[in-house]
């Protein structure tokens, strides 16, 4: 799992990025909460008319509004990224301050300092809240299991159902096998019983028809 660092869009594509995120966000939450200010501030009849146009006066300037601050906080972050050459969450602390005090310039030094203090503050702590949840949600991960199969006495890996022959001891000549006297050995006897005794008989092996020569003579 990425960090919230390494999950967002690249610098320069960043700055887009936040400026359409915030710009949706403020629109649809300022909607919500401008919809309902206009339904209960309208008069009766006329509820759903005044909500409508408390949504279309001033949904787009708080979209607006977010937009900006998204705006200048991916460029400040971007700056930050370039001068320190890292991505870790001091980045978006100095930007939040930075974009606090920008935005309240024109209120004074005092204001500024405050806003400054103020987003630096809320930064940290959004990204603090990001870091516990990402290791919370690393620690519930379940890890694989491994299981160990004994080995037999023998070292050999037996196979279930299969006796393992003990330490010393020959293995066992296949019974029946095509390969070891059955059907290719070179001599097979075969014992057969009836009534005036056994016969023993010897077959031969099978041998294979001569290969043709096609050399050109």
């Amino acid at each position: 799992m990425g960090t919230p660092e390494t999950s967002r869009e690249p610098c320069p594509d960043r700055i887009l990025d936040d400026i359409g995120g915030a710009f949706g966000m403020g629109a649809v939450g300022g909607s919500a909460f401008h919809f309902l200010k206009g339904l209960y501030n309208s008069p009766k009849g006329d509820r759903l008319l005044g909500a409508s146009q408390a949504v279309r006066l001033n949904a787009p300037r708080v979209g607006g509004s977010f937009a900006v601050w998204g705006g200048l906080f991916s460029s400040f972050d971007c700056t930050m990224v370039y001068l320190r050459q890292k991505e870790d969450p001091w980045n978006s602390i100095f930007a939040g301050a930075a974009t606090g005090g920008f935005l309240s310039m024109r209120q004074g030094l005092t204001a500024s300092t405050r806003a400054a203090a103020f987003g630096g503050v809320l930064l940290a702590l959004i990204e603090g809240a990001g870091i516990m949840l990402n290791k919370f949600l690393s620690a519930q991960q379940p890890m694989p299991m491994i299981i160990d199969e004994p080995m037999p006495p023998n070292g050999l890996p037996g196979l279930p159902g299969m006796p393992v022959p003990p330490p010393g001891a020959d293995p066992a000549p296949p019974q029946n096998s095509w390969f070891g006297g059955g059907w290719f050995g070179k001599k097979d006897e075969v014992a057969a019983g009836g009534d005036g005794g056994s016969e023993t008989k010897v077959l031969e092996s099978f041998d294979a028809p001569p290969v043709p020569n096609f050399e050109y003579k």
